[in-house]
Order: C-alpha cells, then structure tokens, then sequence
C-alpha cells in the first residue's frame, strides 16, 4: 500500500498567517486611520468654537446670556452671536446709508499713512478670497519648478495684470499662479509663469490641496473617460456641465 506524505507541515502548501503582534499592530493602525481625521477635526472645531466664545461673550450683556440663567456653560452661543452680528452688519453695508459710512470711515482709515497699508492689504484679500464671483484658485496646474525636469503642483490665480503684465508685455503672455509648499499649502510662492509652460490638470483645487498637504500619498482618482474627451476641451466641459447640474 502506498503511503501518501503528510504535507500539513509543508510552508508551501499552508498560507503564512500572521502572528498576534502583527495583527495587534494593524488593527491599532486600522483603528487609527478611523479615528485620526475623526478625532482631529472634531478637536479643531471644538477649538475654533471656544474661540469664538471667548472672544463674543465678553460683548453679549449678561441679560441676554443664556449661562447668566443656566448652571452650565453654552458652548456655541458666541459663534451663533457672531454670525448674527455679521449678517446684520452685511445686511446694513447692502443700503445706501450702510455704503456712505463704510465710504467715510475708508477715506478716514485712507489719511492713516501705516493703517491704510494694513487695511487696504486685509481688505483686497478677504475681497478675492470670500468673493464668490473671483477667478481665483479656480484651476489647478503643473509647472516646472525649481528646474527644468521637476514638476510641481500649482494653482493657476489669474491673468497677469498690473505693472508686472505692461513690463513681461513683448516678452511673454503669463499667468498669475500660487506654488503651495508641503505640508502646509498656505504658505508658498507667487509666479508669474508663461502660459505655454503651463499643464492644466483635471483635478479640483481641493483635490490638489489634499495632494499637496498628504505630500503625494493622497491621490485624487482618474476617471477612466477623461482619457477619451482629455484632448476635446468640448466633451470635457459638457462632462463638467453634467456633473455641476
């Protein structure tokens, strides 16, 4: 009678399972890819939250302070105070009246040789940041940077204008774009790039901010049908327009 080989012990024949340290260190590190981005943005916004507070309560006179007439803090109640306040002041700044006294206190600000500089600064850029009608920030791009051979991700602000467009005029056609650093994209550089030089990408601006801050470990997807309309800026609009509806 012929004996068949016991293979059980075989390493080839039985898949490696791994050991419980293995396993214990990833479910740690599942458990902390979970719960990371939970647990940081929930700091983050109880801490922009107590901000706030702390910053509107002293303001809100105590009758009109719900924790005067309750045992406990109300966290919050600053944030809501806040946005009321703004939209009311918005509100207020829509109407003539609201306009001919932002105009008197600008000219004032205006004869003010250090704070003019500040205000008008803050101003022009909460204006391009918040305005929701800007062209600013609208594309991200690829450009070579530092060198030829090197490339890196930017964002694509604006035509060129200003002095800096009359001087470059003859020279080059530029565009006005952001160069964000890693990790932190508010922070980078301004250039003024040609615009042949310039590689517009497909993916969002907050696609290429997620890019930029995870240092390239975070890519957004492809979709698989760009390849087919990615040299028809026709198709690839009405795609946009689709998805936008």
């Amino acid at each position: 009678m012929t004996r068949h080989k016991d293979n059980s012990d075989d390493p080839h024949k039985i898949g490696h399972r791994p050991g419980a340290a293995t396993r214990l260190r990833n479910y740690f590190l599942t458990g902390l890819v979970i719960t990371g981005p939970i647990g940081i943005t929930l700091w983050l916004t109880w801490t922009f939250i107590k901000w706030v507070d702390g910053w509107v309560k002293p303001f809100v006179p105590r009758i009109y302070n719900p924790e005067t007439y309750l045992p406990f803090p109300v966290p919050g109640f600053g944030l809501i105070v806040a946005i009321f306040v703004l939209t009311i002041v918005g509100f207020l700044a829509a109407n003539f009246l609201g306009r001919s006294l932002i105009s008197v206190g600008e000219s004032l600000l205006g004869r003010m040789p250090l704070v003019r500089n500040i205000y008008s600064g803050l101003k022009q850029i909460f204006e391009t940041v918040l305005d929701e009608r800007g062209n600013s920030f609208t594309k991200a791009a690829l450009i070579e940077y530092p060198r030829k051979g090197l490339w890196a991700i930017a964002f694509i602000s604006t035509e060129t204008k200003g002095e800096v467009e009359r001087r470059l005029k003859g020279k080059a056609d530029t565009m006005s774009v952001f160069l964000p650093t890693t990790p932190n994209p508010t922070s980078g550089f301004l250039l003024f790039v040609p615009k042949e030089d310039i590689v517009e990408l497909s993916m969002s601006v907050e696609e290429a901010a997620k890019l930029v801050i995870s240092a390239g470990l975070v890519s957004p997807d492809y979709p698989e049908i760009l390849e087919d309309v990615i040299a028809d800026p026709e198709k690839l609009k009405q795609i946009r327009e689709r998805e936008d509806a």
